[in-house]
């Protein structure tokens, strides 16, 4: 029964955390905007910061290109998808109307409302305003959950009928029967012994959910998910709780009275620093996977960048640079899609790593080894 009641908890909080954190992942934004802004030139021309910056931060609209008129910039085109802006006043109730009300620029104030310096909604009158807009992360977040469900279950049905069981395995069961092979035997059972089978459901799914965001944050134009914050910050703390609620009185034991070590050194060394460890261990996920995907968006668009800057200095030198940025472009994507499934892997591994240790030198761990391992020898 108390099972089953963490399964439903962890369900809830993962949903919750996903899909009601657009103003949580404005934060990042914000940050990114006001640095941005500080360092715009006020001469007109390329600035490679800023769009590097509205590449990987979140928005209100999913942007592909812009196409220019030199006479008139206010008539130039813009190829765009307005995402619905969703806001509550208290007193007056929900409003809800198109991104593309605020121009795209952000630069227009629509029925009282607009975007202040950092790209947050606020009221022209300066009252309180509770923003539920669906940004770009937040859509492209709900079409991975949709693949990934949509993929599996496919897969699923596949095997009922008894593809993949008693025949070859066909379609889309060739491409994902090595990878849930993969994650249950590399790192499913060697770090969690006995009880990979309990654990397997989540880490199949982090893996999966964090794999397919990571592509589809290499489609242009697309949301660089897993390269925002908020959204690691989200993962790292749902492997969190699962970790906590893994442990054991050996765990807790270890850290609050570690055997053999003098009474000073326990209060004033090590129960300090193996408090700190449990704390460290989300964080290792949350910026490890960040950073990661983040830093090769920022390569391929500096490369980008790079033929445009020698452009502004000469025609030749633009034309010149080109073919050695695309090259090296080309090069960091190429290896930005290898990157993709080996940070599924990390954090998957490093998940499954933590909870082992939670539950390590428990009486019932090494009676579930013994079980395991008895299987094994008889299968």
């Amino acid at each position: 029964m108390v099972v089953k009641c963490l399964k439903h908890i962890l369900v809830v909080l993962f949903a919750f955390f996903t899909f009601v954190t657009p103003s949580a992942i404005k934060a990042q934004d914000a940050a990114h905007n006001a640095e941005v802004e500080h360092h715009e030139s006020k001469e007109e021309g390329l600035d490679p910061a800023k769009i590097i910056m509205d590449h990987i931060k979140d928005a209100h609209e999913f942007h592909f290109f812009t196409i220019e008129n030199k006479e008139n910039k206010h008539e130039s085109f813009h190829a765009t998808i307005p995402l619905p802006i969703i806001l509550y006043i208290p007193g007056k109730g929900l409003k809800m109307f198109s991104s593309s009300k605020f121009g795209h620029e952000g630069e227009l104030a629509f029925e009282g409302y607009k975007f202040n310096e950092a790209k947050e909604i606020v009221a022209v009158d300066g009252s309180v305003v509770y923003d539920f807009s669906i940004t770009k992360n937040v859509v492209q977040m709900i079409i991975a959950l949709f693949v990934l469900v949509l993929l599996m279950t496919s897969v699923a049905k596949k095997y009922k009928t008894g593809a993949g069981v008693k025949s070859a395995p066909k379609g889309w069961q060739n491409a994902i029967e090595p990878v849930v092979m993969f994650v249950r035997d590399e790192v499913a059972k060697p770090n969690l012994g006995g009880k990979f089978q309990k654990y397997l459901p989540y880490l199949l799914t982090v893996f999966f959910f964090i794999l397919i965001n990571n592509l589809f944050g290499l489609i242009p134009g697309s949301a660089n998910v897993t390269g925002n914050m908020a959204f690691t910050v989200v993962l790292g703390v749902v492997s969190f709780v699962v970790i906590l609620f893994s442990t054991n009185k050996h765990f807790w034991g270890h850290i609050f009275w570690f055997p053999g070590v003098p009474l000073l050194v326990r209060i004033f060394i090590m129960l300090p620093v193996e408090l700190l460890g449990v704390f460290t261990k989300p964080f290792a996920l949350i910026v490890r996977l960040f950073a990661n995907m983040v830093a090769g968006h920022i390569i391929i668009l500096s490369f980008i960048s790079l033929i445009f800057i020698f452009g502004s200095m000469s025609a030749v030198a633009g034309w010149g640079f080109s073919p050695l940025s695309v090259a090296f472009a080309v090069f960091i994507y190429l290896i930005e899609i290898m990157v993709a499934f080996i940070q599924a892997f990390i954090f998957t591994n490093l998940t499954a790593v933590f909870i082992g240790q939670a539950f390590e030198g428990s009486h019932d761990d090494h009676h579930d080894d013994a079980h395991a391992h008895h299987d094994v020898a008889t299968a």
